[in-house]
């Protein structure tokens, strides 16, 4: 089985949806968000849909499209449905059986609720997916990192690395050392977020990344290839 990668985050507000269409972009891979908690402002599946520009990639719609922008277990209340950890992984192994080459955002960082009982780390264990964590630089954001990792360790997830945000400081080598996970890249603050640059960022990004998978991405597209010829 081929593991798809989640990007999660060590807050809200950190670049998830930023780093999810770089990396997407980067290996050609599909993207999916499986809960979205608000939309007035629009969604980040609408968003990655307009930063990649590859013919690849595939964007698929939320499964859990809640109105309230709040922690999902309260917005899923308000809207009277129950996040259910099953059904998402039904949901994915469908999508996964076109595509198994897959890139999903999370909500919020790892201890997000999600349910009553069930946080975002539960779903990355459900989905059995590899993590890229994503660190924005800021004042409190070693604390944050450092914490994020431990609880990864701790619950034995697996991790490819970090992807660091803005340009505050230089705490990227200092949580890469105390970690031990190492830098994927990092995304330097831009005024102007579009597909140009989303384009730029994937190319400096893609040989580490593709170094980091196996199988590789250039045999998974060959494979979905096949598999649609046959269909």
């Amino acid at each position: 089985m081929i593991k798809p990668i989640f990007i999660t985050g060590i807050g809200t507000g950190v670049g998830k949806t930023v780093v999810s269409a770089i990396v997407a972009e980067a290996l050609h891979a599909d993207y999916w968000k499986p809960i979205q908690a608000g939309f007035g402002a629009g969604t980040d599946t609408a968003v990655v849909e307009k930063l990649i520009s590859n013919k690849e990639s595939k964007v698929h719609h939320e499964f859990y499209k809640l109105t309230m922008p709040a922690s999902p277990h309260i917005a899923a209340s308000h809207d009277n449905v129950t996040i259910d950890l099953d059904v998402l992984e039904r949901s994915f192994r469908h999508l996964s059986s076109v595509n198994p080459f897959l890139i999903i955002e999370g909500a919020g960082g790892l201890m997000v609720p999600l349910n009553e009982h069930d946080f975002v780390i539960d779903l990355i264990e459900k989905l059995e997916a590899q993590v890229i964590i994503v660190s924005r630089n800021y004042l409190g954001s070693i604390n944050h990192s450092l914490m994020t990792a431990q609880m990864c360790r701790l619950r034995n997830i697996d991790v490819l690395g970090w992807i660091f945000n803005d340009n505050f400081m230089d705490y990227e080598n200092d949580i890469v050392k105390w970690t031990g996970y190492p830098s994927l890249g990092n995304v330097k603050f831009s005024e102007e977020i579009n597909q140009e640059f989303i384009c730029g960022q994937a190319k400096l990004m893609r040989l580490k990344l593709m170094e980091l998978l196996e199988p590789k991405p250039e045999k998974l597209r060959i494979k979905r290839k096949t598999k649609l010829v046959q269909e």
